[in-house]
């Protein structure tokens, strides 16, 4: 008898220790002001121009490393996601204020995932990775955010007139439920398509910038199914 319940107290702690862990993403977004600091003209009044047109929508390429994201990587990550509408739905997330909130006219460029809501997550960014891990500690073992940006970079130029191409930057940032960081990366990947830059000025116009936007997600998709494995493997064990 005393043997039976000794094999199966081992059987259960092995069950408990081949479980996976469970993480809620809170943070889905992407950001439509062009980094353009490599070409030296982040002061450029054509930033705010093109983050405020209609025209310019990334929701569709949101959409897309969004479908790659919960059907392809989320895979090979070690830990299993909680629900999204587990997530979104639940009135501490509705209710939580994060520090930095982007509203009124300053959020006009950040596009979330529809049911999330903007948490920034990063440097001085520790009130918000505390306050969401405290909303799902009982029912989650940390919380996940990501974001995609885009920046211009220099490509082929004589006397100021030439080509740039995009960059697609996608980064993951995972805190255990104490609001720890586990880990936190950035890759990033350029399109193959180009646009032009005249003059030393770039030419933002969505149906010039769309397109390269588009190209360089690609290239970053298929990046990322190579590393997201292997990366976060790697710290995994400090969840």
């Amino acid at each position: 008898m005393k043997k039976a319940l000794l094999i199966l107290t081992v059987l259960c702690t092995l069950n408990g220790y081949s479980q996976k862990k469970k993480v809620a993403v809170v943070g889905f977004y992407t950001d439509k002001t062009i980094d353009l600091s490599s070409l030296g003209l982040n002061g450029l009044a054509a930033i705010a121009d093109l983050g405020n047109d209609p025209n310019f929508n990334l929701a569709p390429i949101l959409e897309k490393y969004h479908t790659a994201f919960f059907e392809v990587y989320s895979k090979k990550f070690p830990f299993d996601l909680i629900p999204e509408n587990e997530v979104t739905q639940k009135q501490e997330y509705i209710d939580f204020t994060p520090k930095f909130a982007r509203e009124g006219d300053a959020g006009k460029t950040i596009i979330n995932y529809p049911g999330y809501k903007y948490i920034y997550e990063g440097m001085a960014g520790e009130a918000n990775e505390v306050g969401t891990a405290t909303i799902f500690k009982e029912v989650a073992d940390g919380v996940l955010f990501t974001e995609i940006h885009f920046s211009l970079q220099k490509g082929f130029a004589v006397g100021g007139t030439g080509t740039v191409k995009m960059r697609a930057n996608v980064r993951l940032a995972l805190y255990d439920k104490n609001g720890k960081k586990v880990f936190a990366f950035t890759e990033g990947e350029n399109s193959k398509k180009t646009g032009v830059i005249v003059g030393g000025i770039p030419v933002l116009t969505p149906e010039k910038v769309l397109p390269m936007c588009e190209s360089a997600l690609e290239e970053l998709l298929k990046d990322l199914d190579e590393k997201v494995a292997k990366i976060v493997k790697k710290t995994a064990d400090n969840l």
